[in-house]
């Protein structure tokens, strides 16, 4: 028998997401599991990122930094990044329109969602910056939106990353998120 073909899988929506136990993404309609609860490097170096952009927009009143957020990109494609930039937005169930920033936590379970999907996706939304952290290496890859495309800027193992052209200035000092696990 050969691989079952897309026509054969279910395509599913924001309606049925909501009511699904557990963590999970969906994207163009196809359900993915989450991991179980990621490892304590994964879960730190998310908060500690978070934490250092936070503190860089202590000035700004119209963009707040959220974690684990639902970020509905479609009726059919709804996925959550570990750490969202997002301005003008107050309140809501989920992240409603295209972040500043994402940062993404990559485990070797997440890689290819991560590094080649979520890639794509957040391309697509046109969210200014996207950086994939990993754990295991203490980097961070950082790409930036130019004419549509992101091209990436730079490989950081240490030092600050300060970000251009957002709502609000906003940076990520790296030696503060990296420290404690090197």
């Amino acid at each position: 028998m050969g691989a079952v073909k897309k026509e054969y899988l279910p395509e599913y929506t924001y309606d049925d997401y909501i009511h699904w136990e557990g963590d999970w993404e969906l994207i163009h309609g196809i359900a993915y599991a989450m991991a179980p609860s990621p490892i304590l490097t994964h879960q730190a170096i998310a908060m500690l990122a978070g934490t250092s952009l936070t503190e860089s927009l202590k000035e700004c009143k119209n963009c707040m930094v959220v974690s684990e957020m639902d970020y509905k990109l479609a009726d059919d494609t709804i996925v959550r990044p570990d750490i969202a930039l997002i301005c003008g937005q107050k309140e809501g169930k989920y992240i409603k329109k295209s972040p500043e920033l994402i940062i993404e936590i990559v485990s070797p379970t997440s890689a290819k969602r991560d590094e080649e999907i979520k890639f794509d996706l957040y391309e697509m939304e046109k969210v200014k910056y996207y950086i994939l952290l990993y754990p295991e290496d203490l980097k961070a890859k950082i790409f930036g939106l130019q004419q549509n495309k992101y091209e990436k800027i730079v490989d950081l193992l240490e030092g600050s990353f300060a970000f251009r052209n957002l709502e609000c200035t906003a940076k990520i000092d790296f030696d503060f998120v990296f420290e404690r696990f090197r």
